[in-house]
């Protein structure tokens, strides 16, 4: 089991900058690719990949719809993935995920990943 935990949600204006941050608890991500994914509240919404990263941190994959404002980054030394998101803007409301991937690389398939936390809910206003 790797209990990943994300933390860094939170309620911003449009035009606005968080945080997100995931860990997991005694188990080294270091050996995972990782991904954040989002899924939005509407009815019928399915999950939808945002950013993913390789073991290492030397390829990245991001979502057209938020290419040039979000930045996925990890730093094993702190054991910790993130991701910076910048400009946020009221289509981005949702819940975020952070997943692992036991493969080194960073894919945007959901079903590549193996473990999934609960989530940190991000809204944005206009």
């Amino acid at each position: 089991q790797l209990p990943l935990v994300e933390s860094g949600g939170g309620l911003v204006q449009a035009g606005d900058s968080l945080r997100l941050s995931c860990t997991a608890s005694g188990r080294s991500l270091t050996y995972y690719a990782m991904g954040w994914f989002r899924q939005a509240p509407a009815p019928g919404k399915e999950r939808e990949v945002v950013a993913a990263i390789n073991r290492g941190g030397r390829t990245t994959y991001y979502a057209d719809s938020v290419k040039g404002r979000f930045t996925v980054s990890r730093d094993d030394a702190k054991n910790t993935v993130d991701l910076q998101m910048n400009s946020l803007k009221p289509e981005d409301t949702a819940v975020y995920h952070c997943a692992a991937d036991s493969t080194p690389w960073a894919t945007r398939a959901l079903d590549a990943y193996d473990y999934w936390g609960q989530g940190t809910q991000v809204t944005v206003s206009s």
